[in-house]
């Protein structure tokens, strides 16, 4: 998958947040996709964030699910350290189909709008 794929999703997670440092890519022959990313877990909307992709990449609906998992990823902690530095998080697409840019969209469409206005992820 050419670079240009991940361009849009790449871009609207640089907007959130909660999200620091760099955005990883990558792709496999079948197609298959995904961006890896940290979220400053001692952030005041990190727990929204995981909250809110967790919704919209895993579980947004029952019968109709999107072809994505949204989920942590991490080396052995006793050989790192703790979530602070080590912690990932992770979406990945197990369909070649639904492209980075189509991800993006659906997230853009359910996030908090506008993504990077911080009053507009506080839950009252």
């Amino acid at each position: 998958m050419d670079d240009r794929a991940f361009t849009k999703i790449i871009e609207f997670l640089e907007k959130v947040p909660a999200i620091t440092g760099t955005i990883g890519k990558g792709s496999g022959d079948d197609g298959c996709w995904w961006v890896k990313f940290t979220i400053d877990i001692n952030h005041e909307f990190a727990w929204h964030t995981v909250q809110e992709f967790g919704h919209v990449l895993n579980y947004m609906s029952l019968d109709e699910r999107l072809p994505t998992t949204f989920q942590p990823v991490s080396p052995p902690p006793y050989m790192n350290g703790g979530p602070d530095e080590y912690l990932s998080w992770v979406i990945e697409c197990h369909d070649p189909e639904f492209k980075p840019g189509t991800c993006a969209e659906w997230l853009t469409g359910r996030l908090p709008n506008p993504v990077e206005d911080h009053e507009q992820w506080a839950i009252e």
